[in-house]
């Protein structure tokens, strides 16, 4: 009986130690595994002869050297700058869809790159132009590096506010397109799915977003709760908060889908007549800047011409 369970013991010990030297090789030959030979290695399937470095020079040159040295700048970054920054910085990249693809890290080195490049460049046309004295030379490229320096947090804000009126716009019509795919029998994932291969823009981007979410196993109502998120628009979380709590209730849809899309069709037309009436009150700042001034030169000048020949012909 002894001898039963030692050989039993060895047969363990030995398959046991066969399974973890395969599992090492396993994992060896895919950490050396290069994606550059991946690619080599499907060319070389499909029967065309190119070599790794062509697969690397079809790449843009943003891609091969740019983004890999602001990815690099950025990570030495990130170890001098808070987390709460970063923080920050990320959720302002996820409101604007995340343009380029770039993390915080890389986006804080943008303030730099823009600061230094718009300084280089102001400083090098002064150099060719005798208009201006040393110090008014010297006030303007600070004046455009500090420009530089704020120029991709005001693209990031005018990315963030087109993007979220993109989506206040759309959300009406996509709530009834909602409404009738549901009504007509299809689920709320369907539906979503429809809204997203019908329209092409941002509220159907992010509606696709969440059905590979859900795919990937992710829950439907954490997958909506992370989309509002993501949009950062009062109309979408009050939207997704509705569907949740239908489901969670068991109450109709399609009920639901139609009161929240009149609901947000009340809402668009508040927004439009909000922003009617703060167009006078923007308006005023180029009439009293640009337009009058140009107004009082056209009507007057030929009075004061006449004013100083009138004037001429007394003296």
């Amino acid at each position: 009986m002894v001898t039963v369970i030692i050989i039993v013991v060895v047969l363990a010990v030995l398959i046991g130690v066969t399974l973890v030297v395969v599992a090492g090789v396993r994992n060896s030959k895919d950490l050396t595994q290069d994606p550059l030979a991946e690619r080599l290695a499907e060319y070389s399937q499909r029967g065309e002869s190119v070599s790794l470095e062509d697969i690397e020079l079809s790449q843009p040159f943003s891609e091969r050297v740019v983004m890999p040295f602001m990815r690099r700048l950025g990570e030495i970054s990130a170890r001098f700058t808070p987390q709460n920054v970063l923080e920050q910085t990320r959720i302002k990249l996820e409101l604007a869809g995340n343009p380029g693809r770039i993390d915080a890290s890389t986006f804080m080195i943008l303030h730099f790159v823009a600061a230094v490049l718009l300084g280089i460049l102001i400083f090098v046309i002064s150099l060719f132009s005798k208009t201006f004295s040393l110090p008014i030379k010297i006030l303007l490229v600070v004046g455009f590096t500090v420009l530089g320096y704020f120029l991709p947090d005001l693209l990031l804000k005018s990315r963030i506010d087109s993007r979220q009126k993109s989506v206040r716009k759309a959300m009406p019509d996509a709530l009834d397109l909602l409404t009738i795919c549901v009504e007509a029998g299809l689920g709320f994932d369907a539906a979503m799915a429809k809204v997203h291969e019908k329209w092409d823009n941002e509220l159907a981007l992010a509606f696709g977003r969440v059905i590979r979410e859900i795919q990937l196993g992710k829950l439907r109502r954490d997958a909506l709760r992370d989309m509002a998120e993501r949009l950062g628009i009062a109309e979408m979380t009050s939207f997704v908060a509705a569907v949740v709590q239908s489901e969670m209730l068991g109450v109709s849809m399609a009920k639901v889908l139609r009161i929240q899309s009149d609901q947000m069709r009340v809402r668009r037309r508040q927004y439009a007549e909000e922003q009617a009436h703060k167009a006078p009150i923007k308006m005023i700042f180029p009439m009293g800047l640009l337009i009058f001034p140009s107004l009082m030169i056209v009507l007057l000048t030929p009075a004061a011409l006449r004013l100083m020949g009138a004037l001429k012909y007394f003296s």
